[in-house]
């Protein structure tokens, strides 16, 4: 019996044996001002629930946040008061050595009891609000369900994407279990106290499909505040810092020539004589030391901040999760295509080139496809054609380096193609928020992020992603087309600040495009929907008094 199948008709079992042993119990009163945060993942890759957490605890609501152990959570999230993290345990390593018929249901079993432990006794006292992301929707919304009300906390689902259309891409949408999927998917996430979308076609479709019951509103991904474009001098140092675990690219020569820490293969720091004398000796200085610091010498070096060199390479990025739903085959094939279009062009200004620059693509993220991609973009890159124009690596950054990444990057890469095509893809947010343009393949509500032509350009198949990185990157390295696509970025998050938070997300179609932050974008939507529920409690109160 497949392992979907077994955690469908667990979650069943237990939630209706819990739901009719537990349901007449009296219940304690939910501590106001508390919120747990329930993610069935790793904690460090959820960013959007760690913007939450800082949110709320931002707004003085004791936060508890609950996922697994994994990679580092963000730093600002680390140093906030009213955060509080609580890991989920994995099963006893003995269990994965048991028969897949017997590991199964272990699992099962330890995932529901611990998230239950969890939410039920781990958190000191029922909390205020409980918030779930979807997907995963096996046990967590079920669960989420049952806790709500067993200890009367009002539950927030906020809406990724669907959990049962991720399960189609491997089984296929008639597949007995995802019916099953979307049936209990629907049953326990049809009402909560409220329910966020990323999407405003999420939004349409959920409630017109699913009858949604509860507060409702559309919060578009927005990066943290302190995403930004990087200076030269940022950039420098983060490229010092990434020499010695950055993959060298194949072929030495590719990159223009450099020494750290003067240099980096896309900044330099020049070195200039001051005309400042030298300071005299101390007069208790020894009579070999004096004679030493009197004689003549060269004046003091004083170094230059870093500069961009005018012979890097153009760098762009793309982040992905090596699944089905980004062909990552895709890019490979447009930047096969980019490297014959840069050997035709710079064939023919001469050898030293000039027409189209090299490229050095990192990708970055973790992956059950990468070893297979990886394979492909080696062979292509160093096997019997090698590639001279274009290098491709991959990279696993910190999340303090991951925005300064994007922030010194010229050009963003997006191959995310939704399964449901009603939610987006949150790199885009972030390359976005780090002022940087991206081309984004496109799906169903793309507009309501990529505005073609304006922020970004959208591609369909790897023929146009190769048209387009071309041109935006002729005239490098001040490329027109790339350069007025940073712009309209950067003059859309001052407009945004000058004029405030009025709406949330992006305006419809036909309006110019504006940006803003995840804290303003939150402030202005989820905000009142606690405070709402927090005024009235007060309002109660201050009646009986």
């Amino acid at each position: 019996m497949d392992e979907s199948l077994k955690l469908l008709i667990a979650t069943a079992i237990f939630i209706y044996a819990s739901w009719s042993f537990l349901k007449n119990i009296q219940r304690e009163t939910p501590l106001l001002r508390t919120v747990a945060i329930l993610v069935l993942g790793d904690i460090g890759r959820s960013p959007r629930m760690m913007y939450h957490a800082e949110s709320f605890a931002k707004n003085k609501y004791e936060t508890f946040l609950i996922g697994y152990r994994g990679s580092k959570p963000s730093p600002t999230l680390l140093s906030l008061p009213h955060i509080h993290f609580l890991y989920l345990s994995e099963p006893p390593k003995i269990v994965t050595r048991l028969p897949f018929i017997l590991a199964a249901p272990i699992k099962i079993i330890h995932q529901i009891c611990t998230i239950l432990a969890a939410l039920m006794v781990r958190v000191p006292h029922p909390p205020e609000f409980i918030m779930v992301q979807n997907p995963p929707s096996i046990p967590t919304l079920a669960l989420v369900w049952l806790v709500g009300r067993l200890k009367g906390s009002k539950v927030i689902i906020d809406w990724h994407n669907l959990g049962y259309s991720i399960l189609a891409l491997k089984l296929g949408p008639d597949h007995i279990f995802v019916r099953l999927a979307k049936k209990l998917e629907a049953t326990f996430g049809r009402s909560a106290y409220a329910h966020l979308f990323v999407t405003n076609a999420m939004h349409d479709y959920l409630v017109k499909e699913w009858d949604l019951q509860g507060h409702k509103a559309v919060l578009h991904d927005r990066p943290p505040s302190h995403f930004h474009s990087c200076s030269p001098q940022e950039s420098h140092e983060l490229f010092i810092r990434l020499e010695k675990t950055m993959p060298t690219p194949t072929q030495t020569g590719f990159l223009p020539p450099y020494s750290a820490p003067s240099s980096t293969p896309f900044t330099s720091t020049a070195v200039t004589n001051s005309p400042t004398a030298n300071p005299r000796p101390a007069s208790s200085a020894s009579a070999s030391t004096s004679a030493a610091l009197s004689s003549p010498s060269p004046p003091y070096a004083h170094i230059q901040p870093p500069e961009y060199r005018a012979d890097r390479p153009a760098l762009l990025v793309s982040s992905t999760s090596w699944t089905p739903d980004e062909d990552f085959g895709m890019l490979l094939e447009a930047l096969a295509i980019y490297e014959q279009r840069a050997r035709e062009a710079n064939r023919a200004q001469g050898s030293d080139g000039g027409a189209l620059p090299k490229v050095l693509m990192i990708v970055t993220g973790k992956g059950p496809l990468k070893a297979r991609y990886v394979k492909e973009m080696n062979a292509l890159q160093s096997g019997g054609d090698p590639w001279k124009w274009v290098r491709c690596i991959t990279l696993w950054l910190e999340a303090e380096d991951y925005p300064t990444l994007l922030g010194c990057a010229d050009l963003g890469i997006s191959l995310h193609s939704s399964s449901s095509a009603l939610d987006l893809p949150m790199k885009v947010v972030d390359m976005f928020g780090c002022g940087l343009p991206v081309c984004a393949l496109d799906f169903a509500c793309l507009h309501e992020l990529v505005k073609d032509g304006t922020n970004g350009l959208v591609f369909t198949d790897a023929a146009q992603l190769a048209q387009q990185i071309e041109a935006l990157l002729s005239g490098f390295p001040n490329p027109p087309a790339l350069t007025n696509l940073r712009r309209s970025l950067v003059a859309s998050s001052t407009r945004e600040a000058r004029a405030g938070v009025q709406h949330s997300g992006l305006p419809e179609e036909g309006e110019h495009w504006e940006w803003n932050s995840w804290s303003d974008n939150w402030n202005a939507v989820v905000r009142p929907l606690i405070s709402r529920d927090w005024d009235s409690s007060n309002t109660a109160m201050e009646g009986r008094l």
